[in-house]
């Protein structure tokens, strides 16, 4: 059973940083970073195809968020500058099964991961 957990969550003024971390128990091609505020639907933030190291991202954090990986770790990074209070929620870290395909991967939709992390919480005050 693939273990995901998370690390790196907390609390900040607008405007600042945070970087998430995700370490897995076994290496998968596709994973992700997921978010739910209270009261909203869950939404894609960034998947990574681990392969070829490319990113997807959801239109709300491009140019502000950057997901990353470290092989060797079998860790996920979840870089995040420039927070605005709408970014807080929690975050999931996200893994597939061990048969994805690329359009899945980078469509960041939750339905396409069966595996996730136990959440941590990302506040960013105004």
């Amino acid at each position: 059973q693939l273990q995901l957990v998370e690390s790196g969550g907390g609390s900040v003024q607008t405007g600042g940083s945070l970087r998430l971390s995700c370490a897995a128990s076994t290496s998968r091609l596709c994973m992700g970073w997921f978010r739910q505020a209270p009261g909203k639907e869950r939404e894609g933030v960034a998947t990574i195809w681990t392969g070829a190291d490319s990113t997807y991202y959801g239109d709300s954090v491009k140019g502000r968020f950057t997901i990353s990986q470290d092989n060797a770790k079998k860790t996920v990074y979840l870089q995040m500058n420039s927070l605005k209070p709408e970014d807080t929620a929690n975050y999931y870290c996200a893994a597939t099964g061990p048969f994805v395909s690329l359009v899945d991967c980078s469509s960041i939709k939750s339905a396409h991961f069966p595996y996730w992390g136990q959440g941590t919480q990302v506040t960013v005050s105004s």
